[in-house]
């Protein structure tokens, strides 16, 4: 009989999901019957649910759309944090939570994974700040409703939320009559009249420039955002909310642009412009060095997925990826003025000293291949790899908005599964890994095979920067870190470690891991507790300034 189940998993299915991520739970067993029963799904079980949800959100940001299974309550509450951080950042996941029987829950009854009371709404209503839509399914609404919230989930790149209650799971539904409603290209007139004045706006600019944000990424319109530059050859820039989302080697482009810590002459380059269009981009103070950007209102028009902005005058909002294809259809000059590309470092000396971080972000530039997905955790990492210039087809996948420590090591291993052709890497410290490293037995049994820098540098950098360089807050326990992938179910068959301390060990161990790609590679990189990359520095004393 095709059920309820069978009708959700279709439309997952359609949505190009290959594999679903969770931990099951007596409220979602028989759901997840349905999957482990099909060839062309795959259940990765992980660890607890909030890495589920990490995983998903790095499937997603990489595949386009995830989905995640949770047991009520217990489960779903446990994930929260992970579908929060993919509500900030325009990243769509589909959680499904399976819920007790209609009965019970109409029955008010006192069962397990409740607050006793007979309420069984009170997880929804926490949902409603975090997700686009929220669907509880009946007998009646259950396929309007998936359709429904799933469709939302793609037009508005964030989060939706399934409650499925188990009876519901197994009720007879009807296959699919068509796919999902897909949007339309034909542009509103809105869109239009917004796509008229930016048009006015680049043919009077003398200086402008293109900052692009992670909406594009969000979007997977980089193609169309490419087309656009080439075509009226413009300058461009993204902030580190939405590193990657152009060609770091195209000539088109100046470099990350991070605000008053900005190195010279990108920084003048942009807050000089005439004419700054934003596209998919949030002005958030880690991507700006505090909001310390140079430009006004008076230069910004800002084209976002829920925002629009001309000169400081809100408008109606627009569907971005169909709004950022419709920009090569313009019509006004080529821009004809100096860009300024980035550049790029010469050869790198190899000596026998300890590393530093000025030094190992200068041998991962070298490091890098086209073709390489590049993760990094809301740490020393992130602000070590954000002034990096990436390679031609590269992806890199932060969380600088929401900024969850312990995010990116789930998230790689989500995005790994999304994508195995490209080797994916991932920088991570010691603080964030002890969050969520429950997930390196998962990333064993799955037979993933990136290479892992852990840098163990004794703490909380980030925090110590910013405040308590010397207290026991910012203190972690020390942990054997090279010997962790063994204690995971690791064995020399599917993972090498190395532990480096000197350049000259650390290229020895990068050239080794780059060139075996059949195991996964551990990494533990000793630094100074008291080292950090220059940016985080800069960073620090403004962010200690913003919160005094």
């Amino acid at each position: 009989m095709y059920t309820v189940a069978d009708y959700l998993l279709d439309r997952l299915k359609e949505l190009g999901i290959d594999e679903i991520f969770g931990v099951p739970g007596d409220y979602n067993l028989q759901f997840l019957d349905h999957i482990t029963a099909r060839k062309d799904f795959k259940w990765v079980g992980t660890a607890n649910e909030l890495n589920a949800a990490y995983m998903a959100d790095g499937y997603a940001r990489t595949k386009g759309i995830a989905a995640f299974v949770t047991t009520f309550g217990v489960g779903e509450l446990s994930a929260v944090n992970g579908l929060a951080g993919s509500f900030a950042e325009n990243v769509p996941v589909v959680e499904i939570v399976g819920s007790p029987t209609t009965s019970i829950q109409e029955a008010k009854k006192l069962v397990h994974h409740t607050l006793g009371d007979g309420n069984f709404l009170r997880f929804e209503k926490m949902h409603e700040e975090v997700t686009s839509a929220i669907a509880h399914l009946t007998a009646e609404n259950a396929l309007t409703e998936i359709d429904r919230v799933l469709t939302i989930a793609l037009t508005s790149k964030r989060p939706v939320y399934i409650n499925l209650p188990i009876d519901i799971a197994d009720v007879h539904a009807t296959k699919p009559q068509a796919p999902l409603n897909q949007l339309t290209s034909k542009l509103t007139d809105v869109e239009v009249a917004i796509l008229s004045k930016i048009e006015d706006a680049l043919q009077q600019a003398e200086n402008p420039v293109i900052i692009a944000g992670h909406e594009i990424l969000s979007y997977h319109i980089e193609q169309q955002l490419d087309e656009f530059i080439q075509k009226f050859n413009l300058p461009i820039t993204t902030l580190p909310l939405g590193k990657s989302a152009f060609n770091e080697e195209d000539a088109h482009y100046l470099g990350t642009y991070t605000g008053s810590t900005t190195a010279e002459p990108l920084r003048s380059r942009v807050d000089t412009a005439d004419l700054v269009l934003l596209l998919g981009v949030k002005l958030t103070d880690s991507a700006t060095s505090g909001f310390s950007f140079g430009f006004t209102e008076k230069q910004i028009i800002s084209i976002g997925s829920t925002e629009v902005l001309l000169y400081g005058e809100k408008h109606q909002k627009v569907q971005l990826d169909r709004f950022v294809a419709a920009l090569a259809t313009l019509s006004f000059s080529r821009f004809t003025g100096d860009i300024l590309p980035v550049k790029r470092q010469s050869d790198l000396e190899i000596k026998d000293n300890k590393i530093t971080q000025k030094y190992f972000w200068k041998r991962v530039e070298a490091f890098l291949v086209k073709g390489d997905t590049v993760v990094s955790e809301q740490g020393t990492s992130f602000f070590g790899m954000t002034n990096v210039p990436l390679k031609k087809e590269m992806r890199f996948i932060g969380q600088p908005l929401w900024g969850s420590i312990g995010y990116t090591f789930p998230s790689l291993l989500g995005s790994q599964i999304a994508n195995k052709t490209s080797r994916h890497l991932l920088f991570i410290g010691d603080g964030s890994l002890q969050l969520t490293v429950q997930e390196l037995g998962t990333a064993l049994r799955e037979k993933l095979t990136p290479i892992i820098f852990v840098i163990n540098n004794n703490g909380y950098t980030v925090e110590r920067e910013i405040h308590g360089a010397t207290e026991q807050y910012n203190d972690i326990p020390m942990w054997d870190y090279q010997n962790l992938p063994f204690v995971f179910g690791g064995t020399t068959n599917n993972v090498t470690v190395y532990k480096v301390t000197t350049e000259k060990e650390l290229n020895k161990a990068m050239t080794a891991a780059r060139q075996d790609n059949t195991r996964l590679q551990w990494i533990e990189v000793i630094m100074d507790q008291d080292d950090a990359p220059v940016l985080l520095k800069k960073l620090a004393k403004i962010f200690a300034q913003q919160n005094s």
